[in-house]
């Protein structure tokens, strides 16, 4: 896969991300009926889907430089956006493993892994043209690093990546580095169990969706890992929409109007993996945020029209959650033009191969 990084854009400020044509079309489109339905769609994390999006265990795109570059902002601003419970270290250098691996083999013009054994002690060389990074290091002992393992792998990966330790017939949130979330905290969450991570989530819990979905991953194996999506919406592309940020997002709300909502609103979908590491037991899960202006996904016609219909559906308690009460009535002005009530085929697939012309 030929990769062309997009290094400047900005996720903040003045806002300059873009999605290319390219990227429209891999798109990780989240809705595959035109009514809205909760539900955890969790499926098999295998090498295909309805898009590209899908088709590697680690995505990386065009927005990868812009991407590392504004997590380290972030973390600049605030370190505690990434946090590890002293008892985590195996399962650090278990997501290291995995990362560097699973990038090395899938894109080999941009990492590369050379390894002088694979047990704790063997020495290690890590390549990563993109960021300009060669570090030679000893695979097991975190002092031949320039940070901890978890942070050193996960500054040079897009998404945000949380482990959840498994005990007591649960699991934990005990390490986390997260600098793209939407509307939730990890200062407040570490250490939580996952009913109470999970808490204020409304419908799901009447509906057992959770408790369903717990029991179903303390049974995960090893070598089998599975995703689903999740989604909200949010004003310009910004990535930090954490509690710890709002007074630099929060405002953006009131600034939607029919007119500029295409620009403006932006559906922010979570292509969420879960993966049982193999020392530590323990389950990472990655959660790869990726954004489209809504003008920019209704040039693929299914996806806008289906989105209108989606949001008409949506209960308001729902609404309210994700936060999109205040600028919803504009944004389904803005796509209801587009919808003429044409018959859509079921799936969340594109059913095109190039966009029209803007």
């Amino acid at each position: 896969m030929s990769l062309v990084f997009k290094p400047e854009e900005t996720f903040r400020g003045d806002y300059t991300y873009r999605n290319s044509d390219a990227a429209i079309l891999r798109f990780p489109f989240p809705f595959p009926e035109d009514r809205y339905m909760y539900s955890v769609n969790i499926e098999p994390h295998v090498r295909s889907g309805p898009t590209d999006a899908f088709c590697r265990p680690f995505d990386i795109d065009e927005h990868y430089i812009a991407e590392c570059r504004d997590r380290a902002l972030t973390l600049e601003q605030d370190p505690g956006r990434c946090q590890v419970l002293p008892h985590m270290m195996t399962a650090q250098w278990d997501t290291l493993e995995l990362l560097m691996e699973n990038m090395a083999a899938d894109y080999p013009e941009q990492f590369s892994l050379t390894k002088e054994g694979d047990v704790f002690g063997s020495r290690w060389t890590w390549i990563n043209r993109p960021l300009g990074i060669e570090q030679q290091f000893i695979f097991g002992d975190p002092d031949t690093l320039p940070c901890e393992p978890f942070e050193y792998i996960t500054r040079q990966a897009q998404g945000d990546f949380a482990i959840c330790d498994q005990r007591e017939d649960n699991l934990y949130l005990d390490a986390g580095m997260i600098t793209s979330q939407a509307d939730w905290s990890l200062e407040f969450n570490v250490g939580m169990n996952f009913m109470e991570w999970h808490g204020p989530v409304p419908l799901a819990h009447q509906a057992g969706v959770f408790e369903r979905a717990l029991k179903y991953l303390l049974m995960l194996r090893l070598g089998q890992p599975v995703r689903r999506l999740n989604w909200t919406m949010s004003i310009n592309p910004r990535l930090d929409t954490s509690p710890e940020s709002y007074p630099a997002w929060g405002p953006d709300r009131a600034s939607v109007t029919v007119e500029n909502a295409g620009g403006k609103v932006h559906l922010r979908v979570e292509l969420q993996t879960l993966w049982r590491l193999p020392r530590s037991n323990a389950i990472l899960f990655p959660i790869r945020c990726f954004l489209i202006s809504i003008e920019e996904l209704a040039r693929v016609p299914k996806w806008g029209k289906r989105l209108h219909r989606v949001l008409s559906s949506l209960p308001p308690e729902l609404a309210e959650y994700k936060g999109l009460t205040r600028y919803l009535p504009a944004t389904l002005a803005w796509l209801a033009p587009l919808d003429d009530g044409a018959e859509l085929a079921t799936g969340t697939g594109p059913d095109i191969t190039e966009l029209a012309p803007v």
